[in-house]
């Protein structure tokens, strides 16, 4: 079992975190600049997570493994193109690629625990429509909170050391609902509330596409869309905002709900449909024809030059195509060959990065994920721009929340960081 498997990788990991603050607490990993403390911590090495690691050279890497691999290794539905987000998640905890018959337990594991409350359903019903769908989905998950067996276990006494097992089950019991919440948002607010129920026998990402009401292999979308965004580190706003809620014994709930809202800001989430947004500004002005490379270019470079950027390329981190680009465009290439829009994000691929490089300001000139993820949802009909950020939620929430029971089994403490006035930093920096 999934659980027993995690206690034992527990059980070898607490000793070197111990070792570590104990023996060399004091070593120095990283400096800290006025830029640093200023501009957001950006690239301040001062968190730790085991599960991701963003490599400048390969894109994100789940427990040490590429996307490329863990798309090739993880264990598939029968039928399937792409893997059991539950294996993804047994990967996530435990660092191992499960066999089949452990994805098929993970899978096991979640169906059991898939069913909504329904006050949750009253949540999302109480709501006026308009509202804003990443609104509801934060307050749905809030609402759950009352199931918390943390908060049981922890009124109850229990000791520190034991922290992550009710969390481990807060865990699953909030992922194996999320598809439900997100497909009963969909529906209240873009299908005048006609809901389909869950399919018992579906894997998470089937289920999910059976309740949108979608056609495959909109399920194996779903599939890939959630692990592709699962985890990016712990840095980002709404790895990090998980993290730090959690720190002060907030319940998963909570915390995710609280990385929900952070996810939401327009400067995180909702790139995905800026660019589809903006890709669909191009067909227009292209009287809805697809031109040719040369017209391509000069519209780039007429775009560029008028001071505006291209949306979709560059990373602040990747010196590459963005491998979660790569993974959708593999997808689109098979599934999307003549949908019109791929059409365009394929030509921009082409031309682009060249014209990027030609004007020297971009670091990296490569497309990444947000480049490409719109427009297969809107292929397969999911044209509700403000709905994204909810798919991109689902599949975060799987990292965090693997994140999280790590956190509680190394027993972390409180986040704390300490802050400076201005002045303090005017002191310090004529003291240069």
């Amino acid at each position: 079992m999934l659980k027993e498997a995690l206690r034992q990788k527990i059980e070898e990991h607490r000793p070197r975190t111990q070792k570590l603050i104990k023996e060399y607490g004091d070593k120095v990993i990283d400096e800290v600049t006025i830029a640093q403390t200023i501009g957001g911590m950006r690239g301040l090495k001062c968190l730790v997570t085991d599960i991701s690691y963003l490599d400048p050279e390969e894109g994100i890497r789940y427990r040490g493994y590429t996307l490329p691999e863990v798309f090739e290794k993880l264990p598939k539905p029968p039928g399937a193109e792409m893997p059991y987000v539950e294996g993804l998640f047994y990967l996530l905890l435990t660092g191992d690629i499960p066999t089949a018959k452990e994805a098929e337990d993970t899978f096991a594991e979640f169906q059991k625990r898939r069913e909504l409350p329904d006050y949750v359903l009253d949540v999302i019903e109480s709501f006026p429509q308009g509202s804003h769908p990443m609104a509801i989905f934060s307050s749905a998950i809030l609402a759950l909170s009352k199931e918390s067996e943390f908060n049981k276990q922890y009124n109850c006494g229990l000791a520190k050391q034991s922290y992550w097992e009710p969390t481990y089950d807060d865990a699953l019991n909030l992922l194996a609902k999320l598809p439900s919440i997100g497909a009963n948002i969909y529906s209240k607010l873009y299908q005048d509330g006609k809901r389909i129920h869950p399919n018992p026998d579906l894997d998470l990402g089937g289920n999910f596409a059976h309740m949108m009401g979608v056609d495959k292999p909109y399920d194996d979308v779903s599939r890939m869309y959630f692990i592709i965004h699962a985890d990016h580190e712990s840095g980002n706003v709404s790895a990090h905002t998980g993290h730090l809620v959690a720190s002060a014994l907030s319940d998963i709930y909570l915390s995710t709900s609280a990385m929900l809202n952070g996810l939401a800001g327009p400067l995180h989430g909702l790139a995905n449909q800026e660019v589809l947004r903006w890709l669909q500004d191009v067909r227009k002005k292209m009287d809805g024809r697809v031109p040719n490379e040369t017209e391509m270019k000069q519209f780039v470079w007429d775009t560029l030059n008028s001071g505006q950027v291209i949306p979709g390329f560059g990373h602040a981190v990747l010196r590459k195509t963005d491998p979660r680009y790569t993974v959708q465009r593999e997808f689109a290439l098979k599934h999307l060959k003549d949908d019109e829009l791929f059409a365009y994000v394929d030509l921009l691929y082409k031309v682009v990065p060249d014209i990027l490089r030609e004007q020297g300001k971009a670091k990296n000139p490569w497309p990444n994920v947000d480049s490409h993820s719109g427009i297969i949802q809107w292929h397969y009909g999911i044209n509700n721009y403000d709905f994204y950020t909810v798919l991109f939620g689902i599949g975060r929430a799987i990292g965090v929340a693997a994140n999280i029971i790590w956190d509680r089994a190394l027993m972390y403490p409180l986040e704390r960081p300490k802050s400076l006035t201005t002045a303090m930093l005017e002191t310090l920096a004529g003291k240069g």
